[in-house]
């Protein structure tokens, strides 16, 4: 399907570092809570992320990702998502996350 170009730029996609991981039991399949640092102007997010096939919950911790912040909050079990981690989706459903080459700012904006 294509979008125009005006339909892409509606799309708020900025870095973040994550700083705290801890596990989610309650999510149908296995995740975890993510809490990102996006910078000054826009602040602390938290999302899960089903990621644990890749990453470990201590090798995320200071990772910059990449994610969309202005998608509506979204009930995940008994947790509330504000964000969208985004990844490659692997032949197994395993996620690989992008992430910006080298480290910028948090809050950068991706265009």
């Amino acid at each position: 399907m294509e979008i125009s170009w005006r339909d892409f730029e509606k799309v708020e996609m900025r870095v973040g570092t994550i700083i705290e991981v801890t596990d989610f039991p309650e999510a149908r399949k296995p995740a975890y809570k993510l809490k990102i640092d996006f910078g000054k102007e826009i602040g602390f997010r938290k999302t899960s992320a089903q990621i644990t096939k890749r990453y470990t919950a201590k090798s995320l911790v200071g990772k910059q990702i990449i994610a969309v912040i202005n998608f509506p909050d979204k009930q995940i079990a008994n947790f509330m998502s504000e964000c969208l981690v985004l990844g490659v989706v692997g032949d197994h459903n395993d996620i690989t996350l992008i992430q910006p080459g080298m480290e910028v700012e948090n809050g950068q904006k991706i265009g």
